[in-house]
């Protein structure tokens, strides 16, 4: 069996960023394994650019990607400032992976980084993963398609 990474990234993912580097620090093209994985499972994140996902991951507050072997299957981003408000962003777990739990890891790992795990208020959208996100203690908000997660 291939080996499970999950990387929690410097903020602005640089090593991923500049030198595409993934798990144990090796240089394996990993964002455009980032760029594949949207484009084959995430109808809203399809044909994003290289240098807007760099621009993306710049400026990102908080970085998870989940590997097996060396291949990218899950991902997940978060923007906050630290106390008030934090907004997850781009969790995509790869089709053939789901029902692993690796969505739970990639999201309990992203609020409980040093710069989410005290923010009162955690914002996301979703299209069609409202079930997942209520299982993790996220409410939705009926007077718009927002989910709040109240800490």
């Amino acid at each position: 069996m291939k080996e499970i990474s999950l990387i929690t990234h410097a903020r602005g993912a640089v090593g991923l960023r500049l030198f595409g580097l993934g798990p144990n620090l090796k240089p394996i093209n990993g964002l455009n394994k980032l760029k594949s994985l949207f484009d084959r499972n995430a109808f809203w994140a399809k044909n994003r650019t290289i240098n807007d996902l760099k621009k993306c991951l710049a400026n990102s507050d908080v970085i998870v990607s989940l590997w097996v072997g060396y291949e990218i299957v899950g991902f997940g981003r978060a923007l906050t400032d630290g106390i008030y408000r934090g907004v997850l962003w781009d969790i995509v777990i790869d089709q053939n992976h789901q029902g692993k739990g690796f969505g739970t890891l990639i999201v309990q790992n992203l609020l409980s980084s040093k710069k989410i795990k005290n923010t009162k208020k955690i914002y996301l959208m979703t299209t069609n993963q409202l079930s997942f996100y209520s299982q993790i203690n996220f409410k939705e908000v009926t007077s718009q398609n927002l989910l709040i997660r109240k800490t």
